[in-house]
């Protein structure tokens, strides 16, 4: 504390050269891991007597380094105490692979963070990690809920909650196995959507909310990096949730509302589906700057309602590779048929299909009207109760609850919305133009 005091009044006095120059190699190396030193205040423990801190935070805030850094803290303390007490820690992310590549081995994860003599073991065969103290961290993924089920913990950070697959599941999960010490916490660093447990846990009396754009932490991201992203998203509504850290709920003139969407969410769809259809809706470039491959399966039921099952869009792919994801999703549903729009792909739709099986039923549709009017039909359906969503989808209903006529907030295609909308008009609606059936 009193290293880290006189630094700081040498900085204030604009000495900070001079001070850094008087200190033996020790003392370097302990300011190097000194978090308070150089964290940003939404980075820091905010005071008081609370059960869940909420940090919200643009990319690049410096969420992951703040998560880090109070496990260790956490863990240090529980060290220090009389009598010493080994944490049990919780550390859940949308998939093991996220927590384990950037909460856990990731340039601010928990084994960078860590001096070298206090720095824990990763075991991967277990997916924990151990700190010489006795401390243990295990790793959970949004995926297997029911992973939580039995363990128990004094505290737990979980990461990108937001995008979480069965976030409701596995949050409840968690919640039943934080039961070890005095005061079980949790922290939650996350980019905001307007999901729905995102909301709930911001209105709780004991959360705390602290919140950091992406300008935040300029100085520690690449030269340029702000500058060229916020001329290209500033103001709009994907900028002001990726860069600045907001909550965006609903666009008024939007299609779609969130609302709506939960009202007949199932968690599940029936077993006895009477059709599947997988649609494509193909970009029309491949490479690093091309639109995403709309890539959506659903399902109709015999009272005449259709289940969204999945969403498997992809961006950044090649032909073969879309093709690829989508004629997996064809066999794993065991669908009926393959739809793809052909107004971008032409013949090659068909082309790329047949060459990684031949023997996919594909339906090809030809756009004839605007995007917004052959989402309207299908927005009807919605509000009638006739399409439920088996899960969660929340890139799609991102894109379903940020359309209007104008399209997106964004500018950019929404090529989930469309495999959406083709998936369900084959299902309900009928082709509009007679689609011509081919077994490939």
């Amino acid at each position: 504390m009193r290293l880290r005091n006189a630094l700081k009044d040498c900085a204030r006095a604009g000495r900070i050269e001079d001070a850094l120059a008087g200190l033996s190699v020790a003392e370097m190396r302990f300011l190097l891991s000194d978090w308070e030193l150089f964290a940003h205040p939404h980075q820091l423990s905010p005071a008081g007597d609370w059960r869940i801190w909420l940090m919200m935070g643009g990319r690049g805030a410096g969420k992951t380094r703040a998560g880090a850094e109070w496990v260790r803290s956490q863990v240090a303390a529980a060290r220090r105490a009389s009598p010493a007490q080994a944490l049990r820690v919780a550390l859940v992310g949308e998939t093991f692979s996220d927590v384990r590549e950037v909460m856990v081995e990731g340039v601010s994860g928990l084994l960078a963070i860590h001096p070298s003599q206090d720095r824990p073991v990763w075991v991967a065969s277990r997916r924990r990690l151990e700190w010489p103290c006795g401390a243990v961290a295990q790793a959970f993924s949004s995926e297997d809920p029911e992973a939580l089920r039995g363990p128990q913990f004094h505290l737990a950070w979980c990461d990108e909650l937001a995008k979480w697959k069965n976030a409701e599941e596995t949050f409840d999960m968690l919640q039943f196995g934080l039961r070890l010490g005095d005061r079980p916490r949790q922290l939650i660093t996350t980019t905001p959507r307007p999901v729905p447990l995102l909301k709930r846990l911001m209105g709780l009396s004991d959360t705390v909310l602290t919140h950091a754009p992406t300008r935040a932490n300029a100085p520690f991201l690449a030269p340029g990096f702000l500058e060229a992203v916020i001329g290209r998203y500033g103001g709009t509504r994907l900028g002001r949730q990726e860069l600045d850290g907001e909550l965006i709920d609903d666009r008024p003139e939007a299609l779609w509302s969130r609302e709506g969407l939960e009202r007949f969410r199932e968690a599940a769809a029936p077993d006895d589906l009477q059709r599947i259809v997988v649609a494509v809706d193909p970009p029309a470039t491949s490479g690093k700057r091309s639109d995403a491959c709309g890539i959506v399966a659903a399902g109709l039921d015999g009272n005449g309602n259709v289940h969204v099952l999945a969403d498997r869009s992809r961006a950044r792919l090649k032909p073969s590779e879309w093709a690829a994801v989508a004629v997996g999703l064809y066999h794993g549903l065991k669908a009926d048929s393959l739809i793809a729009e052909t107004n971008q792909g032409g013949e090659m739709v068909a082309e790329v299909v047949r060459g990684v099986d031949p023997a996919v039923p594909v339906r090809t549709v030809h756009a004839t009207r605007g995007k917004f009017a052959r989402a309207e039909p299908v927005a009807m359906l919605y509000d009638q109760g006739r399409v439920r969503h088996a899960g969660t989808f929340p890139e799609l209903e991102d894109e379903m609850c940020d359309f209007a006529p104008s399209g997106l907030s964004s500018g950019r295609s929404p090529d989930r919305l469309d495999a959406l909308v083709w998936a369900v008009s084959d299902l309900l609606l009928g082709p509009r133009a007679e689609p011509r059936v081919r077994r490939l």
